[in-house]
């Protein structure tokens, strides 16, 4: 039996396919009976589906940088107290790149313009030219992994095997990760580029569905939350743009060049600025409600904020990595290293994991920023951890993974 569906999709209601987390939300319409369905309208349906049950098992993915579209670096999976090395994977290739992680495959970018699989068991699955250096994370969505590179091109390949389905080039090189919104069955990938646009690109052809201009290069991660998007860039402006649309609803002025990425814990959101300056901003608002220098040394902050409860965490190049109280802005605690801290931190179950220049990665108390563990990986480590399962795995600047967990 031919089995096939046309669309009426004016007519038809719609039939939503309900998880638990609302931005995570898509719909599927149903219509009459005919001949022939198209390879296009099934990809669709299963790029869906595949969006929503990936994102209803992010306790154990890390498909995003960050591990959740909104950037704000929190972790459903508790940390051991004293993890042990699983595995090393020499990838032979320096890497500014973090990683990601989907159906237990590990990937990151390298300088050398690869793409890098790794299984959990710690060996190659497949590693693919880019053309250029991959400096961001990549982007997992359903089957497909998205990257760009320093040529400002982005490209969508199968997760499966790397082979490329679509590239989008965007107008010069592309530093910060690609981000993906999911809003009543449409979706878009944002990706700022140093040609001074936001781009949103189609993630199933890679068309360029809007963009809007800056007055300076897009060097960050775009945040998403709640239907918004959340950006800066070095001409020091923090857009508010609705992402179905592409219209900008606010803007909030720093005045500062903005060189790492917000985080947003809705209606709030957080930012450093180049100066070593700290924010905390209302969306809703278009407004700063404070600005706090991240201690006395003045080091810039390249690292992406994370965000709990009433404590706030940055990274600074003054070698420290601070916690905020979210409602005043004082200094809670600071803890030190020997080298800059622009990786970001994540929080997991009360603990706070987190890597330096100075080639350690560290665990500390979330509460008083107590060391609880740290190991030297040799390397600087300025990417952000990525948390599943029992496990955590680290990129080091010479492009080395180490997976961590607890031995059995």
């Amino acid at each position: 039996m031919n089995l096939s569906v046309s669309l009426n999709w004016e007519r038809m209601p719609t039939v939503p396919l309900l998880f638990p987390k609302k931005e995570f939300i898509s719909e599927v319409l149903i219509t009459s009976i005919a001949f022939p369905m198209t390879e296009r309208f099934l990809y669709k349906i299963l790029f869906f589906l595949s969006i929503s049950l990936t994102a209803y098992g992010q306790g154990q993915e890390w498909t995003v940088f960050r591990g959740k579209s909104d950037l704000s670096g929190r972790s459903a999976v508790p940390l051991p107290d004293n993890p042990a090395v699983i595995w090393n994977f020499s990838s032979g290739s320096r890497s500014k790149s973090s990683p990601v992680i989907s159906n237990n495959v590990i990937f990151f970018g390298t300088e050398a313009g690869s793409i890098v699989a790794v299984g959990d068991d710690g060996k190659l699955r497949w590693k693919s030219g880019a053309g250029s250096a991959v400096e961001a994370p990549p982007l997992i969505s359903g089957n497909n992994i998205i990257y760009s590179s320093s040529d400002g091109s982005v490209k969508c390949a199968l997760k499966e095997s790397g082979r490329i389905i679509w590239s989008y080039k965007t107008g010069n090189q592309i530093a910060g990760s690609a981000n993906i919104w999911h809003i009543a069955g449409k979706s878009g990938i944002l990706v700022g580029s140093y040609d001074f646009y936001l781009h949103c690109i189609d993630p199933l052809n890679g068309k360029l569905l809007w963009k809007i201009e800056t007055e300076n290069y897009v060097n960050g991660t775009p945040a998403i939350s709640e239907g918004k998007v959340l950006f800066g860039g070095c001409d020091g402006i923090l857009r508010i743009v609705n992402p179905v649309t592409g219209r900008q609803e606010d803007t909030i002025n720093a005045g500062v060049y903005i060189a790492s990425s917000p985080a947003i814990d809705y209606p709030y959101a957080y930012v450093g600025d180049y100066e070593g300056t700290f924010y905390k901003l209302d969306i809703s608002a278009g407004k700063i409600l404070w600005r706090k220098p991240a201690g006395s040394d003045g080091g810039s902050i390249m690292s992406i904020p994370s965000c709990s409860g009433n404590r706030v965490l940055i990274g600074s190049d003054d070698g420290n990595l601070y916690c905020f109280d979210s409602s005043k802005g004082n200094i809670i605690w600071s803890f030190r290293t020997n080298g800059s801290v622009r990786g970001s931190p994540v929080i997991a179950d009360n603990k706070v994991l987190f890597g330096s220049n100075d080639g350690y990665v560290y665990i500390v108390g979330l509460n008083d920023g107590r060391r609880i563990w740290s190991f030297n990986c040799g390397s600087p480590v300025s990417s952000t951890p990525a948390v599943t399962n029992d496990r955590f795995y680290v990129l080091t600047e010479e492009g080395r993974l180490t997976a961590f967990g607890i031995k059995k």
